[in-house]
């Protein structure tokens, strides 16, 4: 039984691409850079326990503050729906694309995006294009 000759292949493999150094002090680059220097440190004169302590203090302490910052982001958000959601049924002011003023009956809210939307008539405005809200109008009652 015969072997059929093996064709050349066509299948061409692409070098691999390498990720992209990271461009931010996390705790996994301030943890990793921490590693190297104990790996590397001299064997005839370690790294002093006070300077340890005082990184990993730091490290402590950047971890502390990121996740604050998650939270801070967090919260804002959540004030940003709840701006939003208390302009339902109230007359609001926006500016168009134009710089032209319209007013509207706040009648919808979307969260789909980053900043909330607030519909006014058939219009989508951003709650950060709202520019004032009818003192004389209230809310429609549930």
């Amino acid at each position: 039984m015969p072997i059929p000759p093996v064709g050349a292949s066509t299948v061409t493999q692409q070098p691999a691409t390498p990720a992209p150094p990271k461009q931010t002090l996390d705790s996994e680059v301030f943890l990793e850079l921490l590693v190297t220097q104990l790996r590397n440190q001299d064997p005839s004169s370690p790294m002093d326990t006070t300077q340890m302590i005082a990184q990993t203090t730091q490290l402590a302490s950047m971890e502390q503050l990121t996740s604050l910052a998650r939270l801070t982001e967090e919260s804002f958000s959540l004030q940003m729906r709840s701006a939003a959601a208390d302009l339902l049924g109230r007359e609001v002011s926006y500016l168009d694309a134009d710089g032209a003023t319209h007013t509207g009956i706040a009648s919808a809210v979307s969260y789909a995006d980053q900043v909330p939307t607030v519909t006014v008539g058939t219009e989508r405005v951003t709650l950060d294009a709202i520019s004032g809200i009818d003192a004389g109008t209230a809310p429609a009652a549930s």
